[in-house]
């Protein structure tokens, strides 16, 4: 079967044939049809040689949707993923068992790095792939007669932003203020999100017009360039209350410090994007306005995708999507990296 790899340290990922797998216990094959393609792949793909984290080849893609065509020894009879259902792959594998586990919290397994359990297409075979195994039935989420295409970048794209939306939730209420840093990918269904799950007024920073229209056009009440001014921009449309929460979907110093420079008392601080800024320079009691919180989660648990999907049935998510085949994937890399993209880059093979 064709799947694309990231086969050297350094060079582009490419196309190549593979060995179609078969499912070994507890495990569950599914034809592929869509995979999304995203920034934090393209993070993993230019760490230096001696820091790739993950064994080579690697088949990339950790959003994943498919059909089940077979199921592995001691998966028959788990409700909804019989064979012929339509699901995505929840990626954050975990042991199952630890305490994060068993609240649906895999993301933040306490034993999978001790295990050696990876992620799909970072670390294990990935949905970049005619065909993938899932290493377990908990991983699936059935979704009905949702497109797929539209459906998969929610395994990411929309879990890591409905998650760390819920995290602040209690504090978004009527008359506040949430600042969304970058609206791609990640940032324009977290717009989507806010404005289906809160009353606030809901302000989009990002680097060009053109984005930032796309940003109103997606829910943002007001646009924002985030440039060297955008902390007094955003200030005069808070006032002195500042943001009530920010998510800084890139978490580059000088976003991050944008963040810190609006959030008001009280106030949440998101670092969700994958850069190198720090905001522990900020973060002290003359730092920042009282009771001011800064977290960096990592993607989302279990239930909140069986939620986003329910959301999905809502029609409540419109994400932005360009297809590729899987003969044109590297292509897809390219663009990814070359911030070409208008939302997120789906694979359908």
């Amino acid at each position: 079967m064709k799947a694309l790899q990231y086969r050297k340290v350094g060079e582009p990922p490419e196309i190549v044939e593979i060995d179609k797998p078969k499912p070994g216990p507890g495990q569950v094959l599914l034809q592929v049809t869509a995979a999304g393609a995203c920034h934090s792949d393209d993070f993993v793909l230019k760490a230096p040689e001696g820091q790739f984290p993950y064994p080579l080849p690697m088949t990339l893609g950790h959003e994943g949707a498919g059909r089940v065509v077979e199921l592995g020894e001691g998966t028959e009879g788990v409700a909804g993923i019989e064979v012929g259902a339509n699901v995505v792959v929840y990626g954050p594998w975990g042991c199952g068992t630890c305490w994060f586990c068993a609240q649906g919290l895999e993301n933040y397994c306490s034993r999978a790095a001790d295990l050696g359990i990876y992620p799909p297409g970072l670390g294990s075979p990935g949905a970049m792939a005619e065909y993938m195994i899932v290493d377990s039935p908990r991983h699936l989420v059935p979704i009905g007669d949702l497109d797929p295409v539209a459906t998969v970048p929610l395994t990411d794209a929309g879990l890591t932003p409905y998650h760390a939306i819920k995290l602040s939730l209690p504090k978004i209420v009527a008359g506040t203020d949430v600042v969304v840093i970058g609206s791609g990918g990640l940032g324009h269904v977290a717009i989507q999100l806010l404005r289906h799950l809160t009353p606030a007024r809901v302000i989009a920073l990002d680097v060009t017009e053109e984005k930032l229209e796309f940003a109103k056009s997606v829910g943002a009440h007001e646009a924002v360039l985030s440039d060297a001014n955008a902390v007094e921009a955003v200030r005069k449309i808070t006032g002195p209350a500042g943001a009530r929460a920010v998510f800084d979907f890139v978490g580059y110093q000088p976003t991050i410090d944008t963040a810190l420079g609006v959030v008001g008392t009280q106030g949440d601080v998101t670092i969700v994007g994958i850069g190198d800024g720090v905001a522990h320079a900020r973060i002290g009691f003359f730092g920042q306005p009282y009771e001011v919180a800064a977290r960096t989660p990592y993607w989302g648990s279990r239930p909140e995708l069986i939620e986003l999907i329910a959301l999905a049935h809502e029609g409540v998510l419109d994400v932005a999507t360009e297809t590729f085949s899987l003969d044109d994937a590297p292509e897809a890399y390219r663009r990814l990296s070359a911030n070409e993209l208008r939302g997120r880059a789906v694979i359908v093979p």
